[in-house]
């Protein structure tokens, strides 16, 4: 590992900048956008795993805790994928890929995150919710990043597990175990992981082969990934009706994911059927609105539907 960095980074010393300045492109490196959502996953988890409203001092701790290693597994990528972000018209600004952060700087800031968050956790939340947060973290930082994404196109699916174990973690804060509705909520999120970013792809797939990442699109072409997008709405589309056929929700939530699924798999058959970039790129701006919704749903169907 610490070969691959050094090969990563040249040693040298970034010009100096204002404290402001600093803190910001710390604040950059973890990826805030992808933590925002990764964290209202979790506190969703922690929401829907008790009938009224959990404990707010270990759903607080909790929330932080998950931040903190979310943001840590974010700023390690950052780091790793340097050489491949300064390729890339869309990760280009980062500030390891611009070299205004060193790896020592990015490395250190990534371990003290990660450091603090687990403790956290372990302490003021519960071991379990501890070890399956770090295990993400190495799932996505290291199996991930380091080893899936360089060398298979489908480096999304089978890294889309540790992208989706965030209501995993906020039900296990508050319940101290894994449920089986928590499962669901996780399978959502794994099915939701490949439309998403191969719709992603399919607009950018110029700078991943540019990067030299076998991305779907790169390495099977633009038929195949439209395809297997649709494909796996479909899928996505019955798993989203899991929580409603085992009881976990009503009528309310039944509704939302009905209407969200129809959405994204309209967006998907289009894309199939008639691709353009335009599209693609709507594609890939509704499927985070889906998922963001689609848990809304699941809460607001939690909270009301006892008092209709």
């Amino acid at each position: 590992m610490s070969e691959t960095l050094a090969t990563l980074s040249p040693a040298t010393t970034p010009p100096p900048t204002s404290a402001a300045s600093r803190l910001r492109q710390y604040y950059v490196l973890t990826k805030p956008r992808v933590v925002q959502l990764i964290v209202f996953c979790a506190v969703i988890g922690m929401l829907l795993a008790t009938p009224g409203l959990p404990d707010w001092r270990v759903a607080l701790a909790a929330t932080a805790g998950i931040w903190l290693v979310a943001a840590a597994a974010a700023a390690f990528n950052c780091l790793v994928e340097q050489a491949i972000d300064s390729k890339m018209a869309r990760t280009a600004w980062r500030p390891t890929a611009r070299g205004q952060l060193s790896t020592v700087q990015s490395l250190t800031f990534s371990a003290v995150l990660c450091a603090a968050g687990s403790t956290l956790l372990y302490f003021a939340v519960n071991p379990l919710t501890m070890w399956l947060t770090f295990a993400t973290f190495i799932g996505y930082a290291l199996i991930y990043t380091v080893v899936l994404k360089p060398l298979t196109p489908q480096n999304i699916v089978i890294g889309g597990a540790s992208g989706a174990m965030p209501p995993v973690l906020g039900w296990a804060a508050i319940r101290g175990e894994v449920g089986p509705e928590a499962m669901i909520l996780c399978l959502i999120i794994f099915l939701w992981t490949p439309p998403h970013f191969w719709a992603l792809a399919l607009y950018r797939a110029e700078d991943y082969r540019k990067a030299g990442l076998p991305m779907l699109p790169v390495t099977h072409g633009f038929e195949f990934t439209r395809l297997h997008v649709f494909l796996y709405t479909l899928v996505l589309f019955a798993a989203t009706l899991l929580p409603f056929i085992s009881g976990m929700s009503g009528v309310i939530y039944l509704v939302c994911a009905v209407m969200l699924g129809a959405t994204f798999t309209g967006y998907a058959w289009k894309l199939w059927r008639n691709y353009s970039d335009v599209l693609a790129r709507k594609t890939f701006k509704f499927s985070i609105v889906h998922l963001s919704l689609l848990f809304a749903a699941l809460l607001l169907d939690h909270y009301l539907a006892p008092l209709l």
